[in-house]
C-alpha cells in the first residue's frame, strides 16, 4: 500500500564557508528539524553553508516510486542521492518534493542535501537549514492520488451541506476511489466511484451530501474526518472481481459559511464577527526556525487566552502543522506567500527567483493548505514595492491572482494583498483587482477608500507596532521617552514608534469603531527574533508576549477588550511588580473585561473605574501613587457587584530560594514533545522577586536534557543552548525535551 513515513532520524551535520565543498566536512548527529544558526548569538546571520547527510538501505521494488519530501528548507538547497543531483529548491518556506526512485541502489543510500545562506536575505530572523519535517513517500507508479491532489469544497443548501471532492489521480488499470466524512468515529456520508484505466493524470469528482452537521468556527472548532481510500480492481480468470486497497489519506475538513462583505464586515455562519488577529513570524524563540509541534500549540494556548481568533502568517507560508492546529483550536488564517516579488528589498532575497518560482511556489502553498477549514484568506504579499512603483506591479498582481485561483477555484480562501502603499493610485489599482484590501498602518485611508471604493473589503493586515519590554517602566507615563542607556522600551505605552499606533488602546478603539472593517491583525503577537526597532539589539520589541512567551502588560489590554468577563473574568495591574523607591510616583494602571474595577493600596482604596468596552474611549483606568510597601489590589465587578476577578501585586525583599513550575509533569517519548519550566526566585517570605536579574545555573538529570535557556531580553546576548542565564524581571523559561520513554519531576533537578 501507498505510505508516507517521517524521514527525521539518522541525519548529520556539517557547516562550511560559502566556498567549500563537502569533501573535508566533519559531520556531526544532529536532530530534524533543524536550524544551524541559533546555536550562535553572536552571529545569527552568519553566511554559511548547510551540509546534511542521510545514509539509509532501501530494497527497491517493482513498480514502486519513492519520493524524499520537505515540509521546508531554508533557503536555496540542492538534493543529492548517491552523488546524482535530483534537484534544487529556492524559496525556503514551501514544500516539495522529488522522485528519487531512479538514484537509488539496493542497499545503502546517502542523501546529501545543501543549504545556502546569504546575508542579507530577509529583513527578519529566517534560521537556516531543514527546519521542518521531512518525509519518505512509497506509493505505485501506476495507482496513486497526486500529491495534495483532493481538492474540497462545502456548500450550504438549506438544511444540508453539499460536499465536492475534486481527486487528482493516477490510475493505469480500473480502480475504486471511495470517501467516507465522519465524526469521532462515526460514519456520517460516503461515496464511491470507479475510475476507469487511463495513460493520463485523471480527475474524479464525487458529492456527498451531509445533512445539518455541526459547524466549524473559532468558537467552536468543530471538525468532521474525510477520508480517501484507493482500490485495485481485479479480475480473475474466471471474471470474478476483487479489490486490493493501494492508498488511505485522512484529513480534517470543517463546515463553515464565510462572506466578506465590504459594507458588514465579515459574516461567520450568518454571525457577524471581527478578526481579532496577530501576525507571526515563524521563529520559536530558543528553539530558533526549528519547528515543534508541542511549542507552537503552546503559543496558540497563550494566544488564544488573549482573545485572539486569527492569525496572519507573516510573511511566508507556515507549517502544514500551522494549520492543523489552527483547524483544531480555532483560529482563521491569512496565509501569506511572499514579502517580495520582481524588485528586492535585500541583497540575497527571494526575489532573485520569484520571476522562474513563483508559479512553483505558488502551486505548492495553495495545493497544500486549501482545503483547511481556518483558511480565510490567501496573502500574495507583503508590502510590495512593485505594487508602487509601476504598473508592472499590476501585472504581477493579476498573475499571483490567477495562480491562486487556478488551484483554488472555488474560493475557500480569498486573495488578499497587505499594502503600506495605500495613499498612491499604482497601489490602489492593483488592490482594485484582488477586492479584498489589506491595509498597514493605513487606518486614516478606511473612510475615505470606503466611499471610494463601494466593492472592496477593507481590514487591517498589520497596526499597532508599539514597542514594549516585559517589566520595563519609563515614568511619567504622560512622557514619550527612549532610553538609550538601558536599549528597553517602556511597557507603559510611552515607547511608540513613527508609523504604528500611538497605544494598544488607540488600536483597539481604532477598529472597533469601524463597522465594515473585517478586523485587523496586530503587529505582533510574540516577539520575533531580528528587526529590532528602536535599538540594534537582538530581536523585536513589537510582541505582546515576549520571545520567551512572558506575557508584557499590552497582552491584558488586548485581552481585557477581545474577551468576555461572563466567561473569563480578568483583571490586570500595571506595573507587573511592586518595588520602587519610597515616594517615587509611579503610573498606575487596572485593566479589565468586567464593567468595574477598583484599586486598592494596603486595604485602602485609591479609586474605581466603570468601563464601556463597547462606545468608552479609556480602557486602561489611571492613577499616579506615590509608592510604599505593601500590596497593590485591582479587584473586578460583574454589573450586579459580585468580585469575578482580582490581581495583586506585593511588596517583596532579596532573592532567596528559586522557583520551578513546569506546564505538564510528564513527556511523550517521541524525540520532539517539550516541556516548558518557568524559573523564577522568592523571597524569605515566599513572594516572587518580580524584578530579579539573578544568574540561574541549570543541570539537568536524568533522561531529560536542556534544549534552549530565554528570558524574553532583547538586550541578552547569552547563548540560547548554553547552561546558564539571568532572570530578566524575574523570569527566564527553560525548554526540555526526553528521547526515551520516562516520567521525570523536574521540580527534583538540581539548580
Amino acid at each position: 500500500m501507498n505510505k508516507k513515513i517521517l524521514f527525521n532520524d539518522g541525519w548529520e551535520f556539517a557547516k562550511s564557508s560559502l566556498e567549500a565543498d563537502s569533501t573535508t566536512l566533519k559531520f556531526e548527529p544532529i536532530d530534524i528539524p533543524h536550524d544551524w544558526l541559533i546555536y550562535n548569538t553572536l552571529n545569527l546571520y552568519e553566511n554559511s553553508i548547510g551540509w546534511y547527510r542521510k545514509k539509509f538501505t532501501c530494497a527497491k521494488e517493482e513498480g514502486k516510486q519513492i519520493l524524499l519530501c520537505f515540509d521546508g528548507v531554508y533557503m536555496d538547497s540542492s538534493i543529492y542521492v548517491n552523488k546524482q543531483f535530483v534537484g534544487e529548491w529556492k524559496y525556503g518556506y514551501s514544500s516539495f518534493e522529488y522522485n528519487i526512485t531512479d538514484s537509488l541502489v539496493d542497499g545503502e543510500n546517502e542523501i546529501l542535501v545543501k543549504v545556502v545562506y546569504q546575508n542579507p536575505n530577509s529583513r527578519w530572523y529566517t534560521g537556516a537549514g531543514i527546519y521542518r519535517n521531512v518525509w519518505l513517500k512509497i506509493r505505485d507508479e501506476n495507482q496513486h492520488i497526486v500529491t495534495n491532489g483532493i481538492y474540497v469544497t462545502t456548500k450550504q443548501e438549506d438544511d444540508r451541506w453539499l460536499v465536492e471532492i475534486d481527486t487528482e489521480l493516477v490510475s493505469y488499470e480500473d480502480s475504486l476511489l471511495t470517501h467516507t466524512i465522519t465524526y469521532e468515529g462515526q460514519v456520517f456520508a460516503a461515496s464511491k466511484s470507479v475510475v476507469k484505466a487511463s495513460n493520463y493524470v485523471t480527475h474524479n469528482v464525487q458529492t456527498i451530501f451531509v445533512k445539518n452537521p455541526l459547524l466549524w468556527s473559532p468558537e467552536e472548532p468543530n471538525l468532521y474526518k474525510l477520508i480517501t481510500e484507493l482500490y485495485l480492481v481485479k479480475s480473475d480468470k474466471d471474471s470474478k472481481e476483487s479489490i486490493e486497497k493501494i492508498e488511505y489519506i485522512a484529513q480534517n475538513i470543517g463546515f463553515r459559511k464565510i462572506i466578506l462583505d465590504p459594507q458588514q464586515g465579515l459574516l461567520v455562519n450568518g454571525r457577524k464577527m471581527k478578526l481579532k488577529g496577530v501576525c507571526e513570524h515563524h521563529d520559536l524563540g530558543a528553539l530558533g526556525a526549528a519547528f515543534n509541534k508541542t511549542a507552537l500549540k503552546r503559543r496558540f494556548k497563550i494566544l488564544k487566552e488573549m482573545g485572539v481568533n486569527a492569525i496572519r502568517t507573516a510573511h511566508n507560508m507556515p507549517a502544514p502543522e500551522f494549520m492543523d492546529l489552527a483547524d483544531e483550536m480555532g483560529f482563521f488564517v491569512v496565509s501569506e506567500a511572499f514579502d517580495v516579488w520582481e524588485i528586492p528589498k535585500t541583497r540575497y532575497d527571494y526575489s532573485r527567483f520569484f520571476k522562474n518560482w513563483a508559479h512553483i511556489d505558488v502551486r505548492s502553498w495553495v495545493m497544500r493548505d486549501r482545503n483547511h477549514p481556518s483558511l480565510l484568506m490567501w496573502s500574495i504579499g507583503n508590502e510590495i514595492y512593485d505594487t508602487h512603483a509601476n504598473e508592472r506591479g499590476q501585472e504581477l498582481t493579476k498573475m499571483l491572482v490567477d495562480l491562486v485561483r487556478k488551484y483554488d477555484p472555488k474560493e475557500n480562501g480569498k486573495v488578499t494583498i497587505a499594502s503600506n502603499y495605500m495613499p498612491w493610485e499604482n497601489a490602489q489599482k492593483c488592490a482594485d483587482i484582488v477586492k479584498v484590501v489589506g491595509y498597514n498602518y493605513g487606518e486614516k485611508y478606511y473612510k475615505r477608500h470606503h466611499e471610494e471604493h463601494h466593492d472592496w473589503v477593507i481590514y487591517g493586515s498589520e497596526t499597532g507596532a508599539v514597542v514594549q519590554s516585559r517589566g520595563i517602566y519609563h515614568f511619567p507615563r504622560e512622557k514619550s521617552i527612549l532610553a538609550d542607556d538601558d536599549e528597553q522600551c517602556s511597557a507603559l505605552g510611552n515607547s511608540p514608534t513613527s508609523w504604528g499606533a500611538k497605544s494598544a488602546e488607540s488600536c483597539i478603539l481604532a477598529e472597533r469603531d469601524t463597522p465594515f472593517s473585517l478586523g485587523q491583525f496586530i503587529w505582533t503577537g510574540f516577539d520575533y527574533i531580528g528587526e529590532p526597532t528602536p535599538y540594534h539589539t537582538k530581536n523585536s520589541y513589537f510582541g505582546q508576549i515576549d520571545t520567551a512567551t512572558f506575557k508584557k502588560d499590552s497582552y491584558y489590554i488586548y485581552q481585557a477588550a477581545w474577551t468576555d468577563y461572563k466567561t473569563k473574568p480578568m483583571v490586570h495591574i500595571i506595573p507587573s511588580y511592586w518595588d520602587f523607591n519610597k515616594g517615587q510616583m509611579i503610573d498606575v494602571g487596572v485593566c479589565s473585561n468586567a464593567p468595574k474595577i477598583e484599586l486598592q493600596l494596603n486595604g485602602i482604596t485609591i479609586g474605581t473605574h466603570e468601563f464601556d468596552h463597547e462606545h468608552g474611549t479609556q480602557l486602561v483606568a489611571w492613577w499616579k501613587i506615590p509608592y510604599e510597601k505593601g500590596e497593590l489590589k485591582a479587584i473586578a465587578y460583574d454589573e450586579t457587584g459580585k468580585i469575578i476577578a482580582t490581581d495583586v501585586r506585593k511588596s517583596f525583599k532579596d532573592a532567596r530560594k528559586i522557583r520551578l513550575h513546569a506546564d505538564k509533569e510528564s513527556l511523550i517519548a517521541n524525540g520532539t514533545d517539550l516541556i516548558f519550566v518557568e524559573i523564577t526566585v522568592e523571597d524569605e517570605n515566599g513572594n516572587i522577586v518580580e524584578n530579579a536579574n539573578n544568574r540561574i545555573h541549570v543541570n539537568v538529570t536524568g533522561a531529560g536534557r536542556l534544549i534552549g535557556l530565554d528570558n524574553g531580553d532583547s538586550t541578552d546576548y547569552d547563548q540560547y543552548k548554553g547552561l546558564s542565564r539571568r532572570l530578566f524581571n524575574g523570569q527566564v523559561n527553560g525548554n526540555y525535551r526526553v528521547n526515551i520513554r520516562t516520567r521525570k519531576d523536574l521540580y527534583g533537578s538540581n539548580f
